[in-house]
């Protein structure tokens, strides 16, 4: 496989937030057959769900990887685990999530799942061509491309708009467009930059 692309959330409100995303951006760079191209800024954020828990520190990182998306979700999930990420309740507090936001393999390739079969094969794949890459756009039990809710999280979207403003979505939309429009939402304190 040729290299694709991925972008990847981050989000932390445990143990040093902060650190823990400085570290696991580090961390994202060593994992295999892959490394870190760019990263965001750090950005706060209210929680999504339960509110009895604190703010969290987002970003999001591309990387360019040779692992299949379901290769690269272990290695995130690996990742998590080794940041000792604990999972008590649906939208709780964590040390580091890792989400798998977009993927998108090279065009000239055949898509994934015309190369494989068994685990790796999604229920549903529509391939969205975009210049020299194309969207994978998967619907498995264990992996949903785009990231589900990806579209109406700003503490998603301002992080990816700051470091892929052009990236074209598989909705058809540009990052920096849509990303516009949910800032314009904010209130004023719900996602905002570090300062650092």
């Amino acid at each position: 496989m040729s290299e694709a692309r991925a972008w990847i959330g981050l989000g932390s409100n445990l143990c040093s937030p902060h650190q823990q995303i400085i570290d696991a951006l580090a961390e994202l760079d060593q994992l295999p057959l892959s490394r870190l191209v760019v990263s965001s800024s750090r950005y706060v954020s209210r929680p999504v769900g339960p509110q009895d828990q604190p703010d969290f520190v987002n970003a999001v990182a591309e990387l360019q990887t040779r692992l299949s998306p379901l290769a690269l979700l272990d290695q995130l999930q690996a990742l998590e685990q080794r940041h000792r990420r604990v999972r008590q309740r649906h939208w709780g507090p964590r040390t580091l999530d890792l989400d798998l936001l977009l993927f998108q393999t090279p065009s000239r390739e055949a898509s994934p799942a015309e190369k494989v079969s068994g685990e790796d094969q999604p229920l549903l794949e529509q391939s969205l061509v975009h210049s020299s890459y194309i969207d994978q756009c998967w619907q498995h039990p264990r992996l949903t491309l785009p990231h589900l809710h990806m579209y109406q999280r700003a503490f998603v979207m301002l992080p990816l708009a700051e470091i892929a403003p052009e990236l074209e979505l598989p909705n058809g939309r540009r990052v920096a467009a849509l990303a516009a429009e949910l800032a314009t939402e904010l209130a004023n304190d719900e996602v905002r930059p570090v300062l650092s």
